[in-house]
């Protein structure tokens, strides 16, 4: 996997955090040759679903409208399986020549 997309000096935090979480997971995967990506990948993705839901926490103010769509456990689920599904469908490697339902000619 590659981050060269995001160029260092331009980035924006939440480019470098994605940048980082690439890198992060191709230097374990450098060190660990016989690792499971898919291991990585989803220690990589825990990780960062609990930085998420960490600060997503409401601030305890029930009438505050910054916090209301986080209001609660199942609407903060949400929004994050919302920014889930768009930066995956945003993706790159979103479809592969190799997909079930890809055609083949």
């Amino acid at each position: 996997m590659s981050s060269e997309d995001i160029l260092p000096g331009n980035e924006t935090p939440f480019d470098e955090a994605a940048r980082e979480a690439v890198d992060l997971g191709n230097r374990l995967m450098d060190a660990n040759p016989e690792a499971d990506p898919w291991e990585v990948a989803s220690g990589l993705l825990s990780g960062a679903v609990h930085f998420w839901l960490h600060s997503r926490q409401p601030c305890g103010d029930p009438n505050c409208e910054s916090c209301l769509s986080v209001s609660d456990a199942q609407s903060r689920l949400m929004a994050l399986l919302d920014e889930c599904k768009a930066e995956a469908e945003a993706s790159f490697y979103y479809h592969s020549p190799t997909d079930s339902n890809a055609g083949h000619a």
